[in-house]
């Protein structure tokens, strides 16, 4: 939080301000905005009380990717599977990939 600082100090003086750290484990975290979708992969997330509020801090790697793309219905993911005989990991990578478009999806996996 701070560089430099002692984290001990650091903490002694958070806990005399009444402000509270948090680690959240987490493995992606996804802001969805109007016209895209912020996915963070591999976070380091803090949550932190101070004066009565909760605020987020998330720092890993950003990619914007366009809205509702992390919407894959998991009956598409199954159809790509059955067409393309992928994983489900494959499959739901490839769905992702091609913005949920089926169709192309299948086609990109059997052209692999």
């Amino acid at each position: 939080m701070f560089p430099g600082m002692n984290p001990k100090m650091l903490e002694k003086a958070m806990k005399q301000m009444g402000i509270k750290q948090e680690e959240i484990e987490a493995s992606e975290v996804i802001i969805k905005c109007s016209d895209k979708d912020l996915v963070i992969r591999n976070p380091q997330v803090s949550k932190v009380k101070a004066m009565g509020q909760e605020t987020f801090q998330i720092i890993g790697e950003v990619e914007e990717v366009a809205a509702g793309v992390n919407d894959i219905r998991e009956e598409d993911v199954k159809t790509v599977m059955q067409q393309a005989k992928v994983s489900e990991k494959k499959a739901r990578e490839a769905l992702i990939q091609h913005k949920g478009d089926i169709a192309e999806t299948i086609l990109a996996l059997q052209d692999s």
